[in-house]
């Protein structure tokens, strides 16, 4: 029996990203009956969540206060070590399960630390590559190309990838170095929740052992639940945060070249340049869902030339299922899926000018669009759970790790409680 979850993250804020799954997956838990705590670096002072146990550390992001108290703060911060171990010591039962989203802005490895007494019954979940790369991309953001070395490696150590510097880079390295040492993720009992199954191989070449993985995708809620007449629009669409990675610069330049109108929305540090240097483009700042779903609706593409080795992209899958076509990074794990289902194409984002190619085609091409778009519309909902099956995964993955913290003590065969927890995940392996 569930008695109680743990959600642990450096944030709680409304977002489409890891603070956000985490604080949906506390209510929907809730909802169902599930008492719910949160742990928490930092909280956003408006946030209302109502039956839900709140605690906050009040701590900062990294990049707040003195650059070296910071720095310390960041390789190992105490205060969140004993935050995380005064609430298990006062609050833990059997029946408690923990599970981590986020730690590397506020909580640090210090996390690990104090979640080790409870590693049985700990689930967290990769949003990223944080758990095995020192800046979390796999991606090498000095030359701007997806990055092949093994994490921590004297190839890893050696090479400048980070966005600031070399220094900070090695910083990075001594943050993970410190990460691997207070939790032993190859053989521990610990389970990570990859948001996709083309993550395994990049976990695995970080050292987390493939029997403590298992597979499940974040929830994706379509932005309209009607289909976008796409093949009726000529806009080009670009929804994330404005930086080189995300590869807003190139959608900016290939729209440009295509002859089409570019819609932007998000922010981010390379706002103030394209606003310089692309004036033609809408920079609409950040949206609601709400007002995307309306966007969207006058939108013909949507381009990701995401660089790095996205891990789930929600936006491709709220567009497809939408009925928006894509255009999707082949750097994404997602690109070959929708390739398959018919509702985008994959694209290189170090290929300006066949972007501005295949933008042109699709502009003139209203047969090709609309396939996409009904394709998508009616075919990309297998792509990832609805929020209620997501829950009911969370739910049976909770179930199968008290399960087997339960039968620890007992004589088990290699490989049987990974079996048993790849099981909680229907579909997933």
């Amino acid at each position: 029996m569930i008695e109680r979850v743990v959600v642990i993250s450096d944030d709680a804020v409304e977002s489409g990203g890891a603070a956000g799954i985490a604080l949906r997956s506390g209510r929907m838990l809730s909802a169902r009956g599930v008492p719910v705590t949160l742990l928490n670096g930092s909280t956003d002072p408006g946030l209302d969540l109502p039956g839900l146990d709140l605690h906050s550390l009040g701590g900062r992001a990294l990049l707040e206060g003195g650059r070296g108290a910071a720095a310390l703060r960041g390789l190992y911060s105490r205060s969140a070590r004993h935050f995380i171990e005064a609430w298990i010591a006062r609050h833990d039962t059997p029946g408690t399960v923990y599970h981590l989203h986020n730690w590397h802005k506020v909580l640090s490895p210090a996390a690990f630390t104090a979640l080790g007494r409870v590693a049985e019954r700990l689930v967290m979940t990769a949003h990223d590559y944080f758990l095995v790369c020192p800046n979390g991309g796999q991606f090498d953001f000095r030359n701007g190309s997806v990055c092949e070395r093994v994490p921590l490696s004297l190839g890893c150590v050696a090479t400048n990838c980070d966005r600031r510097h070399y220094a900070h880079k090695l910083w990075r390295v001594g943050r993970q170095a410190i990460r691997s040492a207070s939790i032993d993720l190859a053989r521990g009992p610990a389970t990570v929740v990859a948001v996709h199954e083309g993550m395994r191989p990049y976990l695995a070449r970080g050292g987390i052992g493939p029997d403590r993985v298992t597979v499940l995708r974040n929830p994706v809620v379509p932005w309209r639940s009607e289909r976008v007449r796409a093949e009726g629009n000529r806009e080009i669409l670009f929804v994330g945060r404005l930086e080189r990675d995300k590869g807003v610069d190139v959608v900016a330049a290939a729209a440009r070249e295509a002859g089409l109108p570019l819609r932007i929305v998000g922010d981010g540090p390379l706002r103030a340049e394209l606003a310089r240097d692309y004036p033609e483009a809408r920079l609409m700042g950040w949206r609601s869902p709400a007002e995307i779903a309306v966007l969207a609706e006058e939108a013909r593409l949507l381009v990701v030339p995401t660089r790095w080795r996205e891990t789930f992209g929600l936006v491709t899958l709220e567009a497809v299922m939408s009925g928006l076509p894509v255009l999707v990074s082949r750097h994404a794990l997602i690109a070959q899926e929708v390739v398959d289902l018919g509702c985008g194409e994959a694209c290189d984002p170090d290929d300006r000018a066949g972007l501005a190619a295949q933008m042109q085609r699709l502009a003139g091409d209203d047969l090709q669009v609309r396939w996409m778009s009904e394709s998508g519309f009616h075919r990309a909902r297998d792509l990832a759970p609805m929020p209620e099956t997501w829950c009911d995964h969370l739910l049976a993955l909770y179930r199968a790790k008290l399960a087997a913290a339960r039968t620890h003590a007992s004589p088990v065969t290699p490989g049987s409680r990974a079996k048993a927890l790849a099981a909680a995940v229907p579909g997933k392996s």
